[in-house]
């Protein structure tokens, strides 16, 4: 007889036990992942790093560019304490040297890594040109705070000749640039010819295309419409043609070295002198300034509005105490804006398993990054469309009226805005 609760569990702990181990091995196992995806799936196993890929232009004149960019990127890193979903952050850095062979070059070293999540980049446009197709043919996601040629999403709404499946970009389209740059010639400064020179790129090759159209659109005159190679440094010749063709207007959205070269040498050119001289933001860089000096008063400038309010001064003090420096440039800003876009893309598409893995479908993060809406960024509010455009375009016509005051001084002297306030 069971004399106390004591022997009674005694008793019973044996059968007990065995219940246990008999409801435990009755109980199924989790079902291995199986991954769906159109495209297929890019696994980050437990404690494993998220590996992104970044492709930027990190030698010759525009490397300043570059660095700004992957300035942005690690601002957006390390606001997130290097890590997505409790996973830390792993990023291959490849240079793509600004040119078309260098984006196919370092995108390939990139999506040979099967391990790659999705790409942060490029800097040029022309460089974007082979990296965006070679990142879309292996299905992964590509996405930008630099590149703003019309060719590589849409032209007048319509899929631009360089337009691949899975590029993004979170700087403006400038198809509306050349436009801004057109209507405030014709109809603010009263210009009626005008010449443009492009380098050959799809970038300087959209710009003045889209000037072109909207000029004479207006009812003005392109009387000459020529390019210099990349690396010229003897501009006369060309020049002279602007002189000889009776312009009063020369578009040259150029970069660094060429448009120097442009500027400097159409300054000391007799001719010259009542014909007005216009870039585009390619220019908008400290270095580009400093490098011009005085020579570059009464130069105008297209470029993208420029954000403010509390959430860029945030950034732009963040930047000066992670980098010990003050940003060349803003896109910086476009990066950091391009990096959270497509960390949150990620983290709304990556599915984790029982054995703590996280799998990201490919298509799955593209369809994510196309219905971003309304995504608040820095540089204001983001929505990506099919092609791949996501920031919203709004341009202004800056005028270098005082080279002392450096970049900022230059941004705060817009001429026009477009479209116009009402």
């Amino acid at each position: 007889m069971v004399k106390n609760g004591v022997e009674l569990f005694r008793l019973l702990a044996p059968l007990l036990f065995f219940l246990l181990l008999l409801m435990g091995g009755c109980r199924q196992k989790p079902a291995p992942f199986v991954c769906n995806d159109s495209l297929g799936c890019v696994s980050v196993g437990s404690g494993e790093p998220m590996k992104l890929g970044v492709l930027q232009a990190l030698s010759g004149k525009v490397a300043s560019l570059g660095q700004e960019q992957i300035h942005g990127i690690e601002l957006a890193i390390m606001q997130r304490e290097r890590q997505i979903l409790g996973h830390p952050i792993a990023l291959q850095i490849e240079d793509d040297g600004c040119t078309a062979e260098g984006g196919a070059n370092a995108a390939l070293k990139i999506i040979a890594d099967p391990q790659i999540v999705a790409i942060l980049g490029s800097t040029c446009s022309g460089a974007a040109v082979t990296a965006a197709q070679a990142v879309s043919d292996a299905g992964l996601v590509m996405i930008s705070g630099n590149n703003s040629a019309p060719f590589l999403t849409s032209v007048a709404g319509k899929p631009a000749p360089h337009w691949h499946a899975g590029y993004f970009r979170t700087v403006p389209n400038e198809e509306t640039a050349g436009r801004a740059a057109a209507q405030y010639a014709y109809e603010k400064l009263g210009l009626r010819k005008a010449a443009t020179i492009n380098d050959g790129d799809i970038y300087t090759q959209g710009l003045t295309s889209g000037f072109e159209a909207a000029f004479r659109q207006l009812g003005g005159e392109i009387v000459l419409s020529t390019a210099v190679d990349k690396k010229d440094e003897q501009m006369e010749p060309v020049l002279t043609a602007v002189i000889n063709a009776r312009a009063d207007i020369l578009f040259f959205p150029l970069f660094q070295p060429e448009g120097n070269h442009i500027l400097l040498q159409a300054k000391a050119m007799t001719g010259f002198e009542d014909i007005i001289l216009m870039s585009d933001g390619a220019l908008l860089d400290t270095t580009f300034l400093e490098a011009v000096g005085e020579k570059g008063k009464g130069l105008y400038f297209v470029g993208p509005d420029k954000a403010t309010g509390p959430a860029i001064e945030a950034l732009e003090a963040q930047y000066r105490v992670a980098f010990k420096s003050s940003p060349a440039v803003n896109y910086y800003q476009n990066a950091f804006d391009a990096a959270n876009l497509l960390f949150a893309a990620i983290e709304k598409v990556a599915v984790l398993d029982p054995s703590g893995s996280l799998h990201v479908g490919r298509q799955a993060l593209r369809e994510a990054m196309v219905k971003t809406s309304h995504f608040k960024g820095v540089t204001g509010q983001l929505s990506c469309d099919q092609f791949g455009d996501c920031a919203v375009p709004v341009f202004n016509v800056l005028r270098c009226d005082d080279p002392a005051a450096g970049l900022e001084g230059l941004q705060k002297n817009v001429m026009f805005h477009y479209p116009e306030k009402s």
